[in-house]
């Protein structure tokens, strides 16, 4: 049995794409790079911005209200003004579907 919750299909997050969905009342960002999905918060460091709204090019994630780069692959912030790291999440795909660790589990990193 796959870990986490079911978030969507596979075909909803074709490679280069980005997607919103929520575990709860947490936002969280996944990102198809290359045919593997990750998931980060969607929440910028540096503001109160979502960065699903955001650009996605290859593995960075560009926050849209200032310019704050990610690594979706790591949560590791690149470029100020980012405040630090976003947390990612485990993901697993199972039969078509997404999962990811629900809000009651660790994220994979803080």
């Amino acid at each position: 049995m796959p870990k986490g919750q079911d978030v969507c299909s596979v075909t909803e997050l074709k490679p280069g794409d980005m997607k919103c969905v929520f575990l709860g009342a947490r936002r969280i960002l996944l990102s198809n790079v290359d045919g593997q999905v990750y998931a980060t918060s969607d929440l910028c460091s540096h503001a109160l911005a979502y960065l699903s709204d955001g650009f996605l090019e290859g593995a960075v994630v560009e926050c849209p209200l200032h310019g704050a780069q990610f690594d979706v692959t790591t949560g590791k912030a690149l470029s100020a003004p980012a405040d630090g790291d976003i947390d990612t999440y485990e993901v697993t795909v199972t039969d078509g579907r997404i999962f990811v660790a629900s809000e009651e589990q660790v994220p994979a990193k803080s």
